[in-house]
């Protein structure tokens, strides 16, 4: 922890001296340029240069970093002969009489030309060779200024003034290398939230593996098998199979030279990745474990081991195995999408992703691709992609697709912990439905009540083959409560304990989990539900008691309006009346967190820039809500919208991005919020607009009062709150653990996205029943209002005390 947070901070002085360099040094800059302009041209990217650049100088930073740690790690076991950076002991001073004699013979070069040098020396070493290759380690094109490497150099040579000892001292007689993985993970922040970056635990890992890796060395046999991680980060997953694979080697033939072994084992496991760095920590973790296992101690000693593992986009390089067609072959193709970055490694992704994998394995990222040219590729190259989609869904279909396919008589493992999202929010519906249903898939395995160290989102875990299904049922593990507190060792929290303990126990249950073999057709419709404890039956009790669906009964179900600027269009009622704005183009524009128990509270006040006809208004420089609009008219012209901003869609530039008019004419409509621990609905009389986060439910133009009235009983009701909470997406609450664990304390503080997809598909009986919905509205119609109680206060204690009396009774 105390190296991550000196290096962390290490990093932004060297992002800063690179950014610096950009801008005196116009050579410098025309190198990002260039390449920028290549991506662009090829489609690669549809960022903004500036933006694009910065991630590129996170990428350079780091890498000088890394490239200085890898080398301490080696100087400081002993692994080569002479330190350069520093070292324990009488070791430091040899690295500063070392960079002395250098100057001595090198006095017009820098300390830039000085690390350079060490680690051109040590790609001598044939085992180093890649991990320090010039024309791929953006430490070697991408230099730091002479000061930003006399920064870098004197970091590493910092003494503990208490203890004469160096501050970071990387002797390890393990050669335990988990620390590296800690640093790809958190090294930088910028890097982290745009990649996505989380080491998977160990823990996970080992489960998967027993489920992907060791069948598939049951029929294929460890001499022929074949493993890959196509999201392989800093390479636990391939670090645990080459383990594996190597004991089976040495079990079988004791005899043979264990570095030959080691080298069998590298071969059998393949890794790819978008991020240079976490490909760079991966190869210098597998190269130390083929060391540590053939008994050599000294690089020198080392036979040149070679690694399968690549920089690039599992996404777009290399065709697909499982299917050709309709793909992308960004390597192979004339098309519009090939392009290759100089961190990449063209040769070997076409290797690596040309080939089909009797085991699949990996954690790929859980985020939405923010560059349009990226996510557009990803649409066109996988028909899973949906909506605002995760990236994990065409990473799913990636996963199958590098199995080998139902055409072999024996299918590839695949097995992969993921975000749920794709369970219940409607992005998800086409990988459920037209991919999963193609799929033999074996377990779904509800681990977002596990605690799992660093990550912040609700996970599943799938295991399956890549083949047509080939038994009716799928073995599931069924949450029932969250982890109650953060255990002390992760592996053991009460939750994945019974995860381990039952998955192989079919119809057994604790007070966590579930485990049941659920039919397979379950899994071809969306939304999922993995409700535990017989959460999941209910589910379909309801379902198979009900003739209709919500959707057979209403006409419309949505938002109003979205302003995309309501910090100019809100203010309270009084001041825009001041301001002499009509009455008439003054509303209510309620949120979702204003509907609580069946009222709404304390609505925004709203400038309603329509007419009689919901007609924006005339551009009249003497109307008062032109006016008062009038000084954000720049910022309003520029608000974007689908398709463009108010000007290239031709619309006026002081009415809102969205007015869905059909949805405020009819009067009667029934609220609800977006975001909530439980069902909130409300009847509402008409006049007010809702924004996105309170969309409304509209009745055929016939429905009474009364219609309105029993729904809204229905909808209230606790069925509708449980069969809600099963199908819609969990949001967050107040979690266990400070480092982002996806497990709540308490049940009830969970909050979940009631979209209108999955409301539309609530089961309705017939005929509703009346009274639920008319007492509930009686009873908050009686509640009042905090200003209603106000008024009352104003009259007396007496009656303060007389109304809150009464306000209790109603609850």
């Amino acid at each position: 922890s105390a190296l991550l947070t000196d290096l962390t901070r290490l990093v932004t002085q060297l992002q800063d001296d690179l950014r610096q360099r950009c801008d005196d040094v116009p050579d410098f800059n025309q190198l990002f340029k260039t390449a920028y302009d290549e991506a662009k041209s090829r489609n690669r990217t549809a960022e903004a240069y500036k933006i694009w650049r910065e991630a590129e100088i996170t990428q350079s930073a780091v890498a000088w970093v890394l490239s200085c740690v890898f080398a301490r790690f080696l100087e400081d076991n002993g692994l080569v002969t002479e330190p350069r950076l520093a070292g324990p002991g009488a070791a430091l001073q040899r690295a500063r009489d070392h960079r002395t004699w250098w100057f001595q013979q090198n006095p017009t070069l820098t300390d830039r030309d000085y690390l350079i040098t060490v680690f051109q020396d040590l790609a001598k070493s044939p085992a180093l060779a890649a991990l320090y290759d010039t024309r791929k380690n953006p430490l070697f094109t991408h230099g730091l200024s002479a000061d930003g490497a006399t920064t870098l150099l004197t970091f590493w040579q910092k003494i503990d003034p208490t203890s004469g000892d160096l501050i970071h001292d990387f002797t390890d007689d393990t050669w335990d290398t988990r620390f590296l993985g800690d640093l790809y993970q958190d090294l930088s922040e910028a890097a982290r939230k745009r990649y996505a970056l989380l080491q998977t635990p160990d823990f996970i890992e080992d489960f998967i593996l027993d489920r992907t890796l060791e069948p598939a060395i049951e029929a294929f046999g460890y001499q022929t098998v074949r493993l890959i991680d196509p999201t392989c980060g800093s390479g636990h997953f391939l670090l645990g199979a080459f383990q594996r694979l190597f004991t089976r080697w040495q079990k079988d033939e004791p005899a043979t030279n264990p570095a030959d072994l080691a080298q069998r084992a590298l071969d059998a496991v393949a890794g790819v990745d978008l991020n240079p760095f976490a490909v760079a920590i991966a190869r210098f973790r597998l190269l130390l474990a083929a060391m540590k296992v053939s008994g050599i101690t000294r690089l020198a000693d080392a036979p040149a081991f070679t690694t399968q593992l690549a920089v690039g986009d599992s996404l777009l390089h290399g065709p697909r195995p499982g299917d050709l067609r309709g793909h992308q072959q960004v390597l192979t193709g004339d098309d519009a999408l090939q392009h290759v970055y100089d961190t990449e490694d063209a040769d070997l992704l076409r290797d690596i992703l040309g080939r089909p994998y009797h085991a699949v394995v990996g954690n790929p990222p859980y985020i939405t691709v923010k560059d349009k040219a990226l996510n557009q590729a990803y649409r066109e190259g996988f028909g899973s992609c949906h909506r605002q989609y995760s990236i994990a869904v065409p990473f799913t279909e990636r996963f199958f697709d590098l199995a080998r396919s139902d055409d072999d008589a024996t299918p590839g493992f695949v097995g992969m912990i993921t975000t749920n999202s794709f369970m219940k929010r409607e992005f998800g519906k086409k990988l459920i439905e037209t991919y999963i249903k193609k799929w033999d898939l074996t377990h779904v395995i509800d681990t977002s009540g596990a605690y799992i160290p660093g990550c912040g989102t609700p996970t599943v875990i799938l295991c399956g083959k890549s083949c047509k299904p080939r038994t009716k049922s799928v073995r599931t593990v069924m949450g029932i409560r969250g982890e109650p507190s953060t255990p002390e060792d992760p592996s053991r929290g009460l939750v994945w304990t019974a995860i381990t303990n039952q998955v192989d126990q079919p119809g057994s249950e604790s007070d966590y989990v579930s485990v049941d073999d659920i039919d397979r057709d379950t899994f071809h419709k969306h939304p999922w539900s993995l409700g535990g404890g017989g959460a999941a039956e209910l589910k379909e009790r309801i379902e198979n008691a009900a003739n209709n669906r919500l959707s057979d009964i209403i006409s419309d179900i949505g938002f109003v309006c979205i302003t995309r600027a309501d910090q100019v269009y809100f203010a309270p009622r009084e001041s825009l009346l001041r301001h002499r704005i009509p009455e008439r183009e003054v509303v209510w524009n309620v949120e979702g967190d204003k509907i609580r128990d069946w009222s709404i509270s304390e609505p925004n006040a709203t400038v309603f820039p329509y007419d009689d006809e919901l007609t924006p208004i005339p551009d009249d420089p003497k109307d008062p809500t032109i006016r008062f609009l009038w000084p954000h008219r720049t910022h309003l012209w520029l608000r974007t919208e689908l398709g463009g901003n108010h000007v290239t869609l031709g619309m006026t530039w002081h009415e809102w991005s969205r007015f869905i008019r059909r949805r405020f004419r009819t009067p009667l409509s029934i609220a609800f919020a977006f975001v909530a621990t439980h069902n909130h609905f409300v009847l509402d009389r008409g006049g007010k607009v809702f924004n996105r986060s309170a969309p409304v439910i509209k009745l055929p133009p016939e429905a009474t009062e009364d219609d309105h009235l029993a729904l809204l009983g229905l909808l209230n009701s606790s069925v509708a709150c449980f069969w809600l909470r099963q199908v819609c997406f969990p949001k967050g609450g107040d979690h266990v653990g400070t480092e982002g664990a996806r497990v709540c304390k308490t049940r009830w503080e969970e909050r979940f996205a009631f979209n209108a997809s999955n409301i539309e598909d609530l089961p309705i009986p017939d005929p509703i029943p009346l009274r639920p919905g008319q007492r509930g509205q009686e009873l908050a119609d009686a509640l009042g209002t905090p200003t209603s109680l106000l008024v009352v206060a104003a009259r007396g204690k007496a009656n303060v005390e007389e109304a809150a009396n009464r306000w209790l009774a109603v609850r």
